[in-house]
């Protein structure tokens, strides 16, 4: 299970939201966030892909070769240190960040050399290196990791409703707030509901540079299955996986484009004359006379 991945795939991802705001915008006061012109809701790569980590986290912990680079109160320079730290190194020597004008080796071919040797320590123990890669120049410099994993934005099938709830709170944070007495108001924004729809591509070449294997591929895919059921709070309200639709192809670099895949994937609300309360609102079906030979279809929810 541990041997490098040899087939492109792509594939889709169909989650859902429930009274709850999946993605707030920190520029526009916590609102979920929209495309201004048509209303649709969106949900950045960004925050699946924290999902992803915080799962993979949960299940592995910070064991190597399955750690997370970029988890929270972590220091990445500290990271990158420890790396070459581990492969004795002297950090006083290692190659530093191109841009901050100091060149500890003088000697390009060597720096060249070291550096590639830190990117792959942080490869092989870092699972979000491996997938999603990171830039790695910050501090002692282990270079830039493209990922073989990559996300779009996931964008609902309809135009959602942000709605803004006021809520109290009777317990005060201070002496001085206490003795005004009454409750203090808040507000909170949710969505009724919304289904969203991400793409995703993984490259078996990229893999090969990062060392992306096949172990790594399951514990994704188990991830974007499970990975709402270990995130509920408050705030997100009900989201849940409804949907994992993975096109296999039979080769690297693949056997059709990746539209003419996502297009075959036909999503429609059963009743059009009232907004969608909920994933049975929908039907979710598959033209596979579309799909060429070559590429596998693998329903895995």
């Amino acid at each position: 299970m541990n041997e490098l991945i040899k087939n492109r795939y792509d594939f889709a991802l169909l989650f859902d939201v429930t009274d709850g705001n999946p993605n707030g915008d920190p520029d526009a006061g916590n609102l979920p966030r929209v495309d201004a012109e048509t209303g649709m809701g969106l949900v950045t790569d960004v925050c699946l892909k924290r999902k992803v980590r915080n799962f993979v986290h949960l299940v592995k912990g910070a064991t190597k070769p399955y750690d997370i680079f970029i988890k929270e109160k972590s220091v990445l320079n500290r990271e990158i240190d420890n790396a070459y730290i581990e492969l004795t190194i002297d950090l006083s020597k290692a190659p530093s960040d191109p841009t901050d004008g100091k060149k500890r080796n003088k000697d390009g071919q060597a720096q060249g050399k070291e550096i590639d040797k830190g990117r792959s320590f942080m490869c092989q123990n870092f699972f979000d290196i491996r997938t999603f890669g990171a830039v790695l120049t910050t501090g002692a410099n282990a270079g830039q990791v493209r990922g073989p994993v990559q996300l779009t934005f996931a964008r609902s099938i309809d135009p959602v409703v942000a709605l803004e709830h006021s809520i109290t709170r009777v317990a005060k944070t201070t002496d001085e707030r206490a003795e005004t007495g009454g409750s203090e108001m808040g507000r909170k924004f949710t969505i009724p509901y919304g289904l969203y729809f991400s793409r995703g591509f993984i490259s078996s070449h990229l893999a090969a540079q990062t060392g992306f294997n096949e172990t790594d591929l399951e514990l994704f895919w188990e991830a974007l299955k499970n990975m709402f059921d270990h995130d509920h709070s408050a705030a997100r309200g009900m989201m849940s996986t409804r949907k994992l639709i993975v096109f296999k192809h039979s080769t690297a670099l693949g056997s059709a484009p990746a539209h003419q895949l996502f297009d075959a994937i036909k999503i429609e609300k059963k009743d059009g004359s009232k907004p969608a309360r909920c994933f049975a609102d929908y039907s979710v079906s598959i033209d596979r006379s579309s799909i060429p030979q070559g590429v596998e279809v693998i329903e895995m929810l």
